[in-house]
């Protein structure tokens, strides 16, 4: 079996999937439009976090909180697009009370400034925070084990990350069921099973499902068909267009030209 290595069990995600943010609203609100909020807990004098990674708005999350509340910050946070792997991998909700997290909470703090105290470039300083404070997310939901089954609980698996981690970062290569139960340190049927278990798929279509995801982000960005076929480890471009179309249900080609046409309207 290979030996174990330290690994970033994070760095093949952050580095693909691009998190996008906006705010949408500061103080005051009380149905805030958004999927990301920070709010003062004034009796505990507590400031937590929440994150609907499924949602576009508080309504839609309906979580419990504390009833004296105020809102500092609302905001819409996408990792990776609209039903992207990585925030499918969260739960409905994520609520953390920032004192007990005190690497979230420094990076929260200066969210709420930069909305709370407007500057020059604060749009900017904003997303750059929320890229951070995303990432911090990610690695409180691995420690804290926020999910039971799925991504999240498979990185947060000391095995079964290995092999999950070295899909993230070549999933061009030709992966075997054996390749991976050693990468893992597992036998093959220990890891088979184990992944089924934890992830709720098989190992096969976990990485089949990143390909396509990883697919999809390489045409929005325009790559030409043939390029990401082989950059996601797919024997040729008809049979990335035959998945990719029974996956996302449109054809590579749609999605490509929908990226183009979106990027000529920025530009414009």
């Amino acid at each position: 079996m290979a030996e174990q290595r330290n690994l970033d069990r994070l760095w093949g995600i952050i580095e693909k999937f691009r998190v996008k943010a906006a705010i949408t609203a500061s103080g005051g609100q009380v149905t805030p439009i958004g999927n990301f909020f920070i709010y003062d807990c004034h009796q505990t004098q507590h400031r937590k976090l929440v994150f609907l990674p499924h949602a576009d708005s508080e309504a839609s999350g309906a979580f419990e909180l504390c009833k004296d509340r105020s809102l500092l910050v609302a905001a819409s946070v996408v990792i990776g697009g609209p039903g992207s792997l990585i925030s499918q991998a969260l739960p409905a909700q994520v609520l953390v009370n920032l004192s007990e997290t005190p690497d979230l909470a420094s990076v929260a703090d200066l969210l709420v400034e930069e909305v709370t105290v407007p500057r020059c470039g604060g749009p900017a300083v904003f997303g750059r925070l929320c890229e951070v404070v995303v990432i911090r997310l990610l690695r409180h939901a691995i420690k804290a084990g926020v999910a039971d089954v799925g991504l999240i609980a498979g990185l947060g698996h000391p095995k079964l990350a290995q092999a999950i981690v070295a899909m993230h970062e070549a999933p061009e290569k030709s992966w075997r069921l054996e390749t991976l139960a050693d990468v893992a340190g597992m036998s093959r049927t220990q890891f088979a099973t184990g992944f089924k278990e934890v992830l709720g798929k098989t190992p096969g279509a976990y990485l089949t499902e990143w390909r396509l995801a990883v697919a999809h982000l390489e045409l929005e960005a325009g790559r030409p068909l043939k390029s990401v076929a082989a950059r996601v480890g797919f024997a040729s471009p008809v049979a990335l267009s035959r998945a990719y179309r029974r996956y996302y249900g449109v054809s590579p080609r749609e999605t490509k030209n929908e990226g183009t046409a979106l990027e000529s309207t920025r530009v414009a």
